[in-house]
């Protein structure tokens, strides 16, 4: 049976953060043993429900997990052992933000069993940095990194790209330097403009232009090149990896396979169940107390949405995905047209975009999907 997939959100910053939902709330003055008894607690519901499978990755998430005591990061990881069992070469990451306070407590993280870091550098550029609202620098987040490598046995760390007045050439430079650090995984994001933030708010305005869409798919494919060139292909729409290192963990969200979500605000599916966890800490706690879970929907998905959360998973991997238990609810005639194309590839049932597909997929799946 495949391995479940456990998220862990913590969602706690140092200070404000522009990025985080709750960052209204600060690591001070948290009650660390309410927090882990409570984190322990929502875990064992979802335990009781998926007995007989192990773990095979465990994800710390949300604001800034890195700063969680390691006593609670033992604990979980603990208490994951102990009602499932772990698989031998189980995956557990911690995302971390690249800062001096941070970096110190890596061997302590290591120590509590975290095997992989995922660092936020997100620009190797000051002033981009501060665009992006970042707190640490580039020479902040560089000596994270060595550190995370030395404490580490694996690590990635993410780059945002398609910036404001960014030259290709420019974002080029950047990457391949990105690349002479050695890590075996990278995440490389083109940057988006979401409702409601403030760079929506400047995009309104004029004062923050992003590329055009012929500018971006020419930094995509120059990206993915790039990377493939130094033995780092595109395993997934934004993410590269030597072979053998692709991120076990989100590839269980992309093959569509079980994964829990305990915490504030997570999500999870599980034999066919959609959960949400209550968003907000407090609501969290108090349901956790009084109910023994912070569950706050649940609900039986159908077969058509379970084939459509599958389509847009899976086509996201450049192994794309198995469509024999989905054809029924595809536009087959679309997608012979798009293969004619070039835009997608099929061999039986198996499909998967092509690289002149992968920009151009969200259209894609609009096509080709009968839901």
């Amino acid at each position: 049976m495949t391995p479940l997939a456990l998220y862990i959100h913590w969602p706690f910053c140092v200070s404000k953060c522009p990025y985080c939902d709750f960052n209204s709330h600060v690591r001070q003055g948290v009650d660390q043993e309410r927090w882990r008894d409570a984190l322990l607690a929502d875990m064992a519901h979802e335990a009781m429900l998926t007995t007989g499978r192990a773990i095979g990755s465990i994800f710390f998430g949300g604001g800034t997990p890195s700063l969680m005591p390691a006593a609670t990061v033992a604990a979980l990881i603990d208490a994951a052992d102990a009602h499932w069992g772990l698989t031998t070469d189980c995956e557990i990451t911690l995302e971390a933000n690249p800062s001096s306070v941070e970096a110190a407590r890596f061997a302590d993280l290591a120590a509590a069993g975290v095997n992989r870091a995922s660092l936020g550098l997100q620009a190797l550029d000051d002033d981009a940095l501060a665009f992006l609202g970042r707190a640490h620098s580039v020479r902040e987040g560089l000596a994270a990194l060595d550190v995370a490598q030395a404490r580490f046995g694996r690590v990635s760390f993410d780059l945002i790209y398609a910036r404001p007045s960014q030259p290709q050439s420019a974002w080029e430079a950047e990457l391949r330097r990105a690349l002479s650090f050695g890590t075996e995984h990278l995440s490389l994001y083109q940057l988006t403009i979401e409702p409601g933030t403030r760079f929506a708010t400047l995009a309104a305005k004029g004062d923050l232009v992003i590329p055009d869409s012929d500018t971006a798919a020419d930094l995509f494919e120059a990206t993915r090149t790039i990377a493939a060139e130094q033995g780092l292909p595109a395993y997934e729409i934004s993410n590269h990896a030597r072979p053998g290192a692709e991120s076990r963990h989100n590839l269980a969200y992309w093959r569509y396979s079980d994964y829990l979500g305990i915490g504030p605000g997570a999500h999870g599916r599980r034999g066919g169940m959609a959960t949400q966890r209550r968003r907000k800490p407090e609501n969290w706690l108090n349901a956790v107390a009084r109910n023994g879970h912070g569950i706050e929907l649940e609900e039986s998905l159908d077969a058509r949405t379970m084939a459509t959360e599958r389509l847009v998973m899976g086509l996201r991997l450049a192994e794309g995905l198995d469509t024999a238990s989905i054809a029924d609810t595809l536009h087959q005639n679309r997608i012979a047209l798009l293969e004619r194309e070039g835009l997608l590839a099929r061999t039986g049932d198996h499909l998967r975009a092509t690289d002149r597909g992968m920009p151009v997929l969200e259209a894609i799946l609009r096509e080709i999907s009968l839901g």
